[in-house]
């Protein structure tokens, strides 16, 4: 499955006035129903870029780059939080006029997912029609954050941030990847300019405060799906260090045992790691 530069999956998207703010989200009409795409920390709906023609075959598509990621604005000053991010998604779609959609989502995006559940679940306005989750730390007790998102989260992250340079992320990003599924040189180069774009990586101190949320709203999150009556699935890269194994076995014990495929070798990144067999996964679990 070929890759997209930059250029060719951000010349064509599109941008969502917002508090103030420019959001960039690509979108792919069609008479189909609607699938949201959520991307994970700390990339971009560029994730999606490798799945997203054979998923235009199946749905519109709506994948915005959230509030400080990508090619979204990134303010140093903004209160950043899931709530946020789900207010702007929502804000998003019911700007286009979307109040039926599927959710494919990772990672951070997993818990965004999580709170448009906690607030559509009870709302006819909406009506999400099945939820697929990739790799995340859907459960925080089984979330296992690497070196670098530990120093984040703590007194001196703010430090960290502004000494975080090309060769740091690049070493700490390789970690969650599968041993045999690590992106090359120009493919991290990608990611580094996504992250460092209008000096993203000097907010990660303050958008990474969603670990600490997920604690927080443990019981609002977890029982968001628990308590959503429709299709849900999960996908997963068994080989990632921080939501692998550890992550299924809890969706097992306290979510569902059903609709969930393990993807072999595979790291925190299915979709990039695996298109084919996340493509395979994921219509697999529509049917």
């Amino acid at each position: 499955m070929e890759n997209c530069s930059l250029d060719q999956w951000y010349d064509p998207a599109k941008k969502f006035e917002w508090k103030g703010h420019s959001i960039r989200y690509k979108e792919h009409q069609a008479e189909d129903e609607t699938l949201l795409l959520i991307h994970g920390f700390p990339t971009a709906s560029y994730d999606w870029c490798k799945i997203w023609k054979p998923l235009t075959e199946r749905f519109s598509l709506i994948a915005p780059d959230m509030i400080g990621f990508g090619y979204s604005d990134k303010p140093y000053n903004f209160p950043y939080s899931i709530m946020k991010q789900a207010n702007m998604i929502l804000d998003l779609l019911s700007n286009k006029g979307v109040t039926s959609f599927h959710i494919l989502a990772h990672d951070y995006g997993d818990t965004v997912a999580q709170e448009i559940l906690a607030r559509t679940n009870y709302d006819p306005k909406f009506d999400v029609k099945t939820v697929c989750l990739l790799n995340g730390g859907i459960f925080p007790e089984a979330h296992h954050p690497i070196l670098i998102q530990k120093l984040l989260m703590s007194p001196i992250g703010f430090i960290l941030s502004r000494m975080l340079n090309q060769r740091k992320f690049e070493n700490s990003f390789s970690k969650v990847f599968g041993t045999n599924t690590k992106l090359n040189k120009e493919e991290l180069a990608i990611y580094w300019k996504l992250v460092s774009r209008n000096n993203g990586h000097k907010i990660a101190h303050k958008i990474i405060k969603y670990m600490r949320e997920r604690v927080v709203n443990r019981e609002r999150w977890v029982g968001a799906l628990q308590h959503y009556p429709n299709k849900l699935g999960l996908i997963n890269g068994p080989e990632d260090p921080i939501s692998g194994k550890v992550m299924v076995a809890r969706f097992r014990e306290i979510i569902s045992s059903e609709n969930i495929w393990l993807l072999d070798g595979i790291g925190h990144y299915p979709q990039v790691e695996a298109p084919n067999a996340t493509l395979d996964s994921f219509f697999e679990f529509l049917k």
